[in-house]
């Protein structure tokens, strides 16, 4: 069984239209949602990105049912991690115990604004896992005073606390995340259909544990519209992430991709309005055993119809296939 869920991206629409989407789609029936938190969408022709952990506020307070999760906030730059304890914290309080902190190591394109520089990757692991345990900490109560080689914590306190303090998810891409992950954290989170990641996770003590793919998608009625809509704003999204976490720009994504074709981007990502498409999509990660998968609709001014397909075709086809 896999859960289908919803991404609101932040990097093609602005606040008020990313929680009329998730209304929507709460109402068309998807299992949860999630939220990217960015500061620069990856391509201009995005266009977006505004405050991730306002727009899930006022998602908090717009919807009822369905789940809402940062996919993914970064605490070593932009946010100390007190703080992202804290805002987490008041999340949960206010979506009633649907919230889940999906946290990352982050990309220079959206951490750079600090000028700290972007350290090298085990630099950044190195403030991630202290991240993770202040975070961790400080849900769990208490006042935390924390004396690390990177962040420092001076008898800090949540005054808000839920009952049940939210769930953390952990992005994963190589042995080194994985082994982070399965140690601190309640479900892992990938961007590809990956089996051998969630093999490490697993080895490190995630065995049992929720895992949370996304996958792109362009639904247009009209095949050569979506192809054209997925080129424009999703091409970036090839370049593997060992790539895209080191550009510090959108024009540097611009650079990178200018000879991705759209029949490139067609080959990954599934474009039209044919379901069966979008069920072969899904099915690598169900294969590699992920228990839930986003959607990614490619284009802010595209959700709206998209939404009501899905209602209509693509998620019962989904759960006939997967559950």
């Amino acid at each position: 069984m896999v859960q289908i869920g919803y991404t609101m991206m932040t990097e093609q629409a602005g606040p008020r239209e990313l929680v009329e989407h998730v209304v929507r789609a709460e109402e068309a029936g998807f299992d949860f949602s999630v939220t990217s938190d960015h500061y620069f969408p990856w391509l201009r022709e995005q266009g977006h990105a505004p405050y991730a952990w306002a727009v899930l506020g006022a998602a908090a307070q717009a919807t009822t049912r369905i789940p809402l999760m940062t996919y993914v906030t970064c605490p070593t730059f932009r946010y100390h991690p007190a703080v992202v304890a804290q805002k987490a914290a008041t999340l949960q309080l206010l979506s009633q115990g649907r919230f889940r902190l999906g946290l990352g190591s982050g990309e220079s394109l959206n951490e750079h604004v600090t000028g700290e520089g972007w350290p090298t990757v085990d630099v950044r692991h190195e403030r991630f896992e202290e991240a993770v345990e202040i975070i961790t900490a400080l849900l769990e109560g208490g006042h935390l005073t924390y004396h690390g080689e990177h962040f420092q914590v001076d008898s800090a306190k949540l005054w808000d606390l839920p009952e049940r303090p939210p769930q953390i998810g952990i992005a994963v891409s190589g042995e080194q995340s994985c082994a982070l992950a399965g140690h601190y954290a309640d479900l892992v989170i990938a961007t590809e259909p990956k089996k051998e990641l969630l093999d490490l996770f697993d080895q490190h003590g995630g065995e049992g544990k929720p895992r949370v793919g996304q996958l792109p998608v362009s639904f247009d009625p009209d095949r050569e519209t979506a192809v054209r809509r997925a080129h424009e704003q999703f091409r970036w999204f090839g370049l593997g992430w060992k790539v895209n976490a080191e550009l510090p720009h959108p024009d540097s994504f611009s650079s990178a991709t200018q000879f991705v074709r759209p029949d490139d981007v067609a080959a990954s990502i599934p474009c039209g309005d044919d379901p069966e498409a979008f069920v072969e999509a899904v099915r690598p990660y169900a294969e590699a055993g992920f228990t839930e998968v986003a959607l990614v609709q490619i284009g802010g001014e595209s959700q709206h119809t998209f939404l009501e397909w899905s209602e209509r075709i693509l998620l019962p086809e989904l759960r006939n296939a997967f559950g």
